[in-house]
């Protein structure tokens, strides 16, 4: 057999193989969307996110003094340097209380189409107040988190910066706009999987490639999908069977808390995957610690399917490649307190630690 003869057969295999890419790539882009810092920009409504309102919300979500204890800070729940997630199965607030579900991740959250597992913020800004508000996260209430901010001077002057002509700059609603603002540029561009929806045939090997078409063929995009590969809708938890009761607790309903439509029974936003190989546990129970376990249980609860080992394999290794470039931030050095500055209101916690 001739080289020449050779080397006509094997450009011959390659065509096809190219091709088979191609689709996928096609296909795939039809249904994804990759992240850029432009979208996230436009994604926020009614909020200029200037330079001065994004250094001003990054101190305050590192801020403990924004909590009653004067402990706890958005990032003690929206880790930076865990995925946009804490290391438990739900987080632990005020007074070492546990609260009733994960802590979704703050990375790409601005791309969602609703905040929270129920949707019951609209935006960040808003979501930025629930936790201050809640009696198991930080427990403190608008007007003492005003008084906070107001008593340092240095928290003033970057108001007023930040929110020029308000006659009120330090406000418990400017404080969410804010924080709205730097967590609208916690993104993660640059995943292998990004590169290969622009073109990049090799940022995903073979079995990766595989996990995306059983990814798209299974049915999983049909709520996964958009730029956050998810968040972008709602749907029933256990649709087609119901998952064991850890992972789906009869006593929360879900979305039917905000909208008392029967329909919303045990219906949650569905979940985002980016940086999902970051942030276990799963589910917002937080009780499934493996990708190979959730993906199985998603395959059963939505799908109504069984994998077989290598799809679920296949499946886990592209949820991997869907890992971008973490936000680097450099962690703020605070404003002082004053004398005016309001104290801990730690005796309220032990109390509850009891």
């Amino acid at each position: 057999m001739s080289r020449a003869f050779i080397a006509a057969l094997s450009a011959m295999a390659l065509v096809p193989f190219a091709a088979i890419a191609s689709d996928l790539r096609t296909d795939a882009n039809a249904v994804f969307k990759p992240i850029t810092p432009a979208a996230a920009a436009k994604a926020v409504k009614n909020n200029d996110a200037t330079p001065a309102k994004i250094e001003l919300g990054k101190q305050l979500f590192f801020d403990p003094r924004i909590s009653a204890s004067q402990l706890i800070s958005c990032n003690s729940c929206h880790n930076l340097s865990l995925g946009g997630v804490d290391a438990g199965s739900t987080s632990v607030g005020h007074g070492w209380q546990k609260g009733p579900r994960r802590a979704p991740t703050v990375l790409n959250a601005v791309f969602n189409v609703a905040q929270f597992w129920d949707g019951r913020a609209e935006d960040l800004k808003a979501q930025a107040k629930g936790p201050v508000q809640a009696g198991v996260e930080m427990n403190n209430t608008p007007a003492n988190v005003e008084a906070t901010l107001n008593s340092i001077p240095a928290y003033v002057a970057s108001f007023q910066k930040a929110f020029p002509g308000d006659n009120k700059p330090a406000s418990f609603d400017n404080f969410a706009k804010a924080i709205e603002a730097f967590e609208s540029t916690l993104v993660t561009p640059g995943s292998r999987f990004d590169k290969f929806l622009g073109g990049d045939e090799a940022a995903l090997d073979a079995t990766e490639k595989k996990g995306l078409r059983l990814f798209i063929d299974k049915g999983c995009s049909g709520c996964h999908d958009g730029v956050n590969v998810g968040g972008g809708n709602y749907t029933q938890f256990g649709a087609v069977e119901k998952p064991a009761a850890a992972v789906l607790p009869e006593g929360d309903k879900g979305r039917f808390a905000v909208t008392k439509s029967p329909a919303d029974i045990y219906s949650f936003r569905v979940a985002p995957l980016r940086n999902v190989a970051l942030r276990a546990p799963y589910f917002h129970t937080g009780q499934v610690w493996t990708l190979e376990e959730a993906v199985s249980i998603m395959a059963k609860s939505q799908l109504g399917a069984t994998l077989a080992p290598d799809e679920t394999a296949a499946i886990v290794a592209f949820l991997g490649a869907l890992t971008g470039e973490q936000p680097r931030v450099e962690y703020p050095i605070l404003p002082a307190r004053t004398n005016a500055t309001p104290k801990p209101q730690q005796e309220v916690a032990q109390k509850h630690a009891h």
